[in-house]
């Protein structure tokens, strides 16, 4: 059995591992020519590293993960620690520690799992044609490939969603800007096992820790959309944006580099259930594009790799029956995933000014339970849990 995945990101990579662990031969094709990873790190949550884990990939992502025990909200104006938790807990209940990671290092870890021959950059798919024994994908080149079934990991600007669904979806704006990258650890900053967040004004700025002793930071502002984006604005922009907040918020803005800094305006996608035709099938963020405020996007992703490869290895009905039932096990909870970024995005970035102010004042009052049993809820439902 052959396997062709459209899409060399997490989501693809990960379905290419899984399909190739259960016996399926695997190409794997991405427009690209160079592997740029969009991003500077992810939030890594138990559910992913289980399914990461599940892939025979254990080692790997523990060396790549950073040592992330607590988490502290501030107030963004005075700096005052709101709340302030040991993570421990959580990862106790669920049986596996998060690990935020960079996104170059683990897009690079996942790529030389597989081999070389079986990755094909700068390869840009135009068509799918299948029939009842195999399907068939066609490039820009003028190449081809012909397999048992079809992969569509190819992101949120999917090229496969349409022809799986019959139409073009649109994608949402979810109302900020988001600024990223990756700096020297600091504990002037925050500390260096801790994933801080400043939050005030529906802005917010997160220091997390990952492997190589960095911290992945953002910002976030809720801004328009289709603004400039110049990088040598970035810094003044942001000392506009974030004007008379906290010294380690200020000392951040003046130690990260312009030329190593992301600017994303962040979307998402209405939920559907139709993830498959025929013996084609999408995964990750063309089935379910995803804003980062759960940090479930990414983890997301890896739980459609793995419930892939389940539901390809246990079943026996044939390819299309198989996606089908994929399709099925994972459309609705990585549509419940959506929304509940979403719910979390317009709390956070004072989309009901009245509702953030709440959250601010119930940060106050938290002693950790309330937000782990939050991240609990994300994390369980999850294709591996025992």
């Amino acid at each position: 059995m052959k396997a062709i995945v459209i899409g060399a990101g997490m989501g693809g990579l990960c379905a290419a591992i899984g399909l190739k662990r259960i016996g399926f031969s695997v190409e794997v094709y991405e427009k690209v020519r160079e592997i740029r990873p969009v991003g500077a790190a992810l939030s890594l949550w138990s559910n992913g590293v289980k399914c990461l884990n599940f892939l025979g990939l254990e080692k790997e992502v523990a060396a790549l993960g950073g040592a992330m025990d607590k988490m502290a909200y501030h107030d963004g104006l005075t700096g005052d620690e709101m709340t302030g938790f040991s993570l421990d807990p959580l990862y106790r209940d669920v049986g596996q520690r998060a690990y935020p990671v960079a996104r170059a290092e683990l897009q690079s870890m996942l790529m030389n799992t597989l081999d070389k021959s079986e990755v094909h950059l700068g390869t840009e798919l135009i068509s799918i044609e299948q029939d009842e024994e195999s399907v068939t994908a066609r490039f820009v080149d003028g190449s081809s490939a012909t397999g048992d079934l079809l992969i569509g990991a190819d992101g949120a600007h999917s090229v496969v969603r349409p022809y799986v669904l019959g139409k073009s979806v649109k994608r949402r704006y979810a109302g900020y800007v988001n600024w990223n990258g990756l700096i020297e650890i600091d504990d002037s900053l925050a500390p260096s096992n801790q994933w801080t967040t400043f939050v005030a004004e529906g802005k917010r700025v997160s220091l997390m820790p990952v492997a190589g002793n960095r911290f992945y930071f953002f910002f976030d502002v809720p801004l328009p959309a289709g603004m400039p984006n110049d990088r040598a604005t970035y810094k003044s922009e942001l000392k506009e944006h974030f004007s008379g907040w906290a010294e380690p918020v200020q000392a951040l803005i003046e130690r990260l580099d312009p030329a190593r800094t992301n600017r994303v305006e962040i979307f998402d996608i209405d939920p559907f259930k139709q993830w498959s035709r025929g013996r084609v099938a999408l995964l990750g963020d063309s089935a379910h594009n995803t804003a980062p405020d759960i940090g479930q996007g990414g983890c997301s992703a890896m739980e459609d790799a793995v419930a892939l490869s389940i539901a390809l290895q246990t079943n026996t009905y044939g390819i299309e029956d198989a996606l089908r039932r994929y399709q099925n096990r994972r459309a609705g909870r990585a549509g419940e995933l959506v929304l509940r970024a979403r719910k979390r995005c317009a709390e956070t970035h004072a989309e009901d000014p009245d509702a953030t102010h709440k959250w601010y004042e119930s940060l106050r009052q938290e002693d950790g339970s309330r937000i782990m049993r939050g991240i609990l809820s994300n994390i369980e439902g999850n294709p591996l849990d025992a």
